[in-house]
């Protein structure tokens, strides 16, 4: 079968990373991303399934290997050569449709789950993520054991499959697994917002994250007051659209947070500020910004994937903000008490709000250059999430060859 895959070769990476900001056509071409022949994965053992990918959505983390500017971290996490692709809807072999939960959980690699019922992504202990009977991996996509959804197929535990109703799109399923990081980013601000009638969240950030975090509020956060800083029109129109509030450029948001809170500027610092933000944009600059305008013992939710940044933290000392990554998903405690799994959750939302709107383009996987280049300057060009279309007939009017 034909595949995309990364392999670590150092020349490559820092080609990609030197091309990346030049020309990011340039920097998949150079770079250690090869459209390879391969054989399909064998299944690693019981309870393991064949998926047979129909799309399958190219994120920030996926752009970061491409273009070499993943974190030096992940070397011990993942296991080359890889096949990317952990935001999948495809087919098993009996013919049922489902989503993938991507995390190589406990029970994928023959672990105990820490609790009955746990997700993948559960638990307070790593180390499973690089033993068992698999290959190094925190995901399908980053493990060489289980190939990933930039291929024809790839194989998965049982523990990760979610089978989606006949009524749900392949466009509306292929955006669960980021609706599933977006729910996760906006219930990680429900402890700081307990006890206030009416809170308020910034979010910094309308791509695809940004968005998905939008959604999670308005719907799983009671009474929230929700401001938004996005850079593009189109981003700003469906930040309204996912329930937004207040929406306005990224370098206005301090002023809109500091009016509706009465707060006052003190130097570059609001005196007060949004009770909870959401940076997902995961710079230094990003990161900076959301500690001037969270309110003292607030918390900064980082749902963007920050690397390596330089970032002032005196504030975060004198402000005592609680600073917390949001990395996938799991099992959420939902502001009533109850306990939910996030890709039900995301199910749910990604259907019932039409989120397939946010995909803007598909590509065959012979045209990746093209479809790389296309994420990689998505908001420039108008789009949010671009994808690939593994299905033997591409079946949506989304799909593309495109250069411009």
């Amino acid at each position: 079968m034909k595949a995309l895959q990364v392999d670590k070769k150092l020349a490559k990476l820092g080609m990609a990373r030197m091309l990346s900001s030049l020309s990011p056509a340039a920097a998949v071409r150079m770079g250690p991303l090869e459209l390879v022949s391969l054989d399909p994965p064998s299944l690693p053992g019981p309870g393991w399934h064949r998926v047979h990918t129909h799309l399958a959505g190219i994120c920030g983390s996926d752009l970061a290997t491409v273009e070499g500017h993943a974190s030096a971290y992940f070397e011990d996490w993942v296991s080359f050569p890889f096949v990317p692709g952990h935001e999948v809807v495809g087919h098993l072999d009996d013919g049922r449709r489902v989503v993938i939960e991507p995390v190589l959980g406990h029970a994928a690699r023959g672990f105990e789950p820490p609790f009955e019922g746990a997700a993948p992504g559960d638990g307070n202990d790593y180390a499973h993520l690089a033993t068992g009977h698999l290959e190094p991996g925190i995901q399908i996509g980053f493990c060489n054991s289980t190939c990933g959804g930039w291929a024809p197929e790839f194989v998965a535990h049982e523990s990760q499959l979610h089978e989606i109703p006949d009524s749900m799109t392949d466009e509306q399923a292929v955006l669960v697994e980021p609706t599933a990081g977006g729910i996760h980013a906006a219930l990680l601000t429900l402890p700081v917002l307990a006890g206030v009638e009416r809170p308020i969240v910034a979010v910094l950030g309308a791509g695809t994250m940004g968005l998905c975090a939008i959604a999670g509020l308005r719907r799983y956060v009671p009474n929230v007051q929700i401001v938004v800083g996005a850079r593009y029109p189109h981003q700003q129109a469906l930040a309204t659209a996912m329930g937004a509030d207040i929406v306005g450029k990224p370098d206005e948001l301090a002023r809109a947070v500091r009016r509706i809170t009465g707060s006052h500027m003190i130097g570059d610092h609001l005196s007060g500020g949004a009770d909870a933000t959401i940076d997902a944009v995961g710079t230094s600059a990003s990161i900076a910004d959301c500690l001037r305008f969270t309110r003292p013992r607030g918390r900064v939710v980082l749902m963007g994937m920050p690397a390596q940044v330089s970032v002032d933290l005196t504030g975060l000392w004198h402000r005592e903000t609680q600073l917390v990554g949001a990395y996938t998903y799991g099992t959420e405690t939902m502001p009533d008490g109850s306990r939910r799994r996030t890709f039900d959750l995301a199910i749910e939302t990604a259907q019932e709000l039409g989120l397939d709107r946010l995909l803007s383009a598909t590509y065959r996987i012979d045209d990746h250059d093209d479809a790389i280049a296309h994420a990689a300057a998505a908001g420039r060009r108008g789009a949010v999430k671009i994808a690939f279309d593994l299905r033997p007939t591409p079946r949506s009017p989304l799909s593309k060859k495109e250069s411009a």
